[in-house]
């Protein structure tokens, strides 16, 4: 669909279910608020946030964070919960899941009432690229046997991160995907799928809307527990073929986004680097990468 073909009064409602400010006060005009299909894509500027808090609190929802530290990524549990207690769901019920193969690692923190660290000892795997891949077999056991009786909504983000700004209730739907920071802007040429005709993750050059960082995803509980299904059995068969994605979680999520399309899509301000400088369309630094030595973390 075309941007010309957009009926007003649909926007409109698209904008309302999010918070959106009325249009005078909508002052995003240089970057893109809607996909194709009308998901929304969150900006500053482009919510009330104290709406949107009213509406979530009237249901009373509870939300769940995983993280997996496992092995020596338990060095990041810390900064991660007390920069998330400052900036994430503030005001809000919050469970936070730590994935992690060394439980008496794991550090107690100090938690905003409603809000609880919950521990969940799980194995780790010899390669880091596998510890990534069995992600979504965990995500999904534990999304089917205990998220869905405990949480509402599941937010799904690596350790290695830091919270540095407000990350609210405006980011929940049924399915949302954040769009990759070093990827953002880049023609469909450019996007890092999986391109093996062979693989359960290959998608045709000429198909793809967005590339999404596998690092920062979730949705209400069902729909988390079907897209990790859907990636852990990918990954399954594709290693019965002896075959590994280009960049394996991330690369099945993108298939599986591909045809099941976020009812929501987060923009880079919800995950970046500093790395990658501030350009001039991120006003917001919400949820940044921990500078680290990559090679000595995974060894």
């Amino acid at each position: 669909m075309k941007g010309s073909e957009w009926h007003p009064g649909v926007i409109l409602s698209c904008r309302a279910q999010l918070g959106y400010r009325p249009p005078d006060t909508d002052r995003r005009t240089d970057v893109l608020l809607l996909s194709p299909w009308l998901a929304p894509i969150v900006w500053s500027e482009t919510y009330n946030s104290a709406i949107l808090d009213a509406q979530f609190h009237q249901r009373n929802v509870r939300v769940g964070i995983t993280i997996f530290g496992i092995k020596k990524y338990t060095v990041f549990v810390s900064t991660f919960i007390e920069t998330a207690e400052k900036y994430f769901m503030v005001g809000h019920k919050v469970n936070y899941y730590v994935f992690t193969d060394r439980v008496s690692d794991i550090p107690m923190v100090d938690l905003a009432e409603g809000r609880r660290v919950m521990v969940l000892s799980v194995p780790a795997y010899r390669r880091w690229q596998d510890v990534s891949m069995r992600r979504m077999e965990m995500l999904r056991d534990y999304s089917r046997r205990r998220f869905m009786e405990e949480v509402d909504y599941l937010v799904c983000v690596d350790v290695d991160m830091r919270f540095s700004d407000e990350v609210g209730v405006e980011i929940l739907s049924d399915l949302f995907g954040t769009l990759h920071p070093g990827l953002y802007g880049t023609s469909r040429e450019g996007y890092t799928y999986e391109r093996n005709p062979q693989s359960e993750a290959y998608i045709p050059a000429d198909e793809g809307d967005f590339y999404y960082a596998g690092g920062y995803f979730g949705g209400n509980v069902e729909e988390v527990y079907k897209l990790t299904d859907f990636c852990h059995n990918a990954m399954m068969t594709d290693k019965a073929k002896n075959i590994e994605a280009v960049w394996h979680d991330e690369s099945y999520l993108n298939k599986y986004f591909l045809y099941h399309k976020p009812t929501r899509i987060l923009s880079p301000e919800y995950l970046w680097d500093d790395d990658l400088g501030t350009p001039d369309f991120l006003r917001r630094k919400r949820f940044l990468a921990v500078r680290k030595n990559h090679k000595e973390i995974r060894n």
